[in-house]
């Protein structure tokens, strides 16, 4: 019998178990939403809401022992001030578990563990990267530089500023090479040139 033996085992000895569930309860306290296992989801959960509880006392005892599970000073300190904050309401219930389909490969169960209470709305890859290049080409256009399509359409009669030929900055970063001279090759190219009878 197991008696006083409580959590799941995870396949691992005691301290690699340990430091996977605080890795997990890391990252969800970073990240606000991963994606793991359904049954290391739960373990991690027990871990990530006594932080919260912690943060929420917000003493310098508190504080101690939220260290000595997290390990890093900036991560306990966004916990006490930004996170722990925002479950103020709340008496429990800071994280939710979503179930999702299981995994190719070794068809384990997945599980979104996510904060209740969020501070931002969590975007996804694709949609981040189509965001930051429409706001890069909206501050291309805002700042009087024309953008690279406008600049090859404008010719000779486009309204972008115009330089004199004596102001235009050269952009060719090698110097012209002479024709006579053989090119001595560089880095890795140099050990796989062919041996020629030279």
């Amino acid at each position: 019998m197991r008696h006083t033996k409580a959590g799941k085992r995870l396949g691992r000895n005691s301290s690699w178990r340990k430091a996977t569930v605080r890795d997990i309860a890391k990252a969800t306290l970073v990240r606000q939403r991963i994606c793991t296992t359904l049954i290391k989801a739960k373990e991690a959960r027990k871990l990530v809401d006594r932080l919260i509880t912690l943060g929420k006392k917000g003493t310098l005892a508190h504080r101690r022992r939220a260290y000595a599970v997290l390990c890093d000073h900036q991560l306990v300190s966004d916990l006490f001030r930004k996170t722990a904050p925002r479950f103020s309401a709340r008496q429990g219930g800071y994280t939710r578990i979503i179930p999702v389909s299981n995994r190719r490969g070794d068809n384990a169960a997945l599980a979104y563990l996510e904060l209740t209470e969020k501070d931002e709305v969590i975007l996804s890859k694709a949609r981040s990267a189509a965001t930051s290049k429409a706001k890069k080409l909206d501050v291309a256009t805002d700042s009087g530089k024309p953008s690279p399509d406008s600049r090859s359409s404008q010719g000779t009669t486009g309204t972008g500023p115009q330089h004199p030929p004596d102001q235009v900055k050269k952009t060719s970063q090698h110097p012209p090479e002479d024709k006579g001279k053989k090119i001595k090759p560089r880095g890795i190219r140099k050990i796989f040139r062919r041996k020629t009878g030279e």
